[in-house]
């Protein structure tokens, strides 16, 4: 009776793995199928990937490209605001020295003519025919100071 005991005990396990043999089978087969699956993910992965990697290198050039461009205009625009200083300052001393001739000019007498000929043309009519004023002859000494002012502002 021992041995049909100890033959139904082995007979149960064979079945029990028998039984998870084949749960086994299963869970393989499902695995090989996820196998084929995750194999499609990974190439289209890396292709991802190297589609990335080939956008980044781009972006890259993209940016060194613009840095190489903003540094030139940046450069660019530095010179055009140094020149611009520059013809503003020549423009004030030109404007200075336009002002001291002026000034010299009126306290020698010799801008109220000149003066009512521009006012004149600027409104676009003609100058009136007032009487022409006679220029007074400078001395020689004014001469020589008036060519020293506008030797000056020359």
């Amino acid at each position: 009776m021992l041995g049909l005991m100890i033959e139904s005990l082995v007979a149960l396990l064979l079945l029990v793995t028998i039984g998870y043999c084949f749960v086994l089978n299963r869970r393989l087969k499902r695995l090989r199928a996820d196998e084929s699956s995750l194999r499609e993910t990974i190439t289209e992965l890396v292709h991802a990937t190297e589609i990335a990697e080939r956008a980044i290198e781009c972006l890259k050039e993209t940016a060194v490209e613009c840095d190489r461009d903003l540094t030139n205009k940046l450069r660019q625009a530095d010179r055009f605001s140094r020149s611009i200083e520059k013809q503003v300052e020549l423009g004030g001393k030109v404007l200075n020295r336009l002002s001291r001739i002026t000034e010299l000019a009126r306290g020698h007498g010799l801008v109220e003519r000149g003066a009512a000929a521009v006012a004149a043309k600027a409104a676009g009519t003609k100058p009136a025919e007032a009487p022409q004023r006679q220029v007074p002859q400078r001395s020689t000494a004014a001469k020589g100071s008036a060519t020293s002012v506008s030797g000056r502002a020359a």
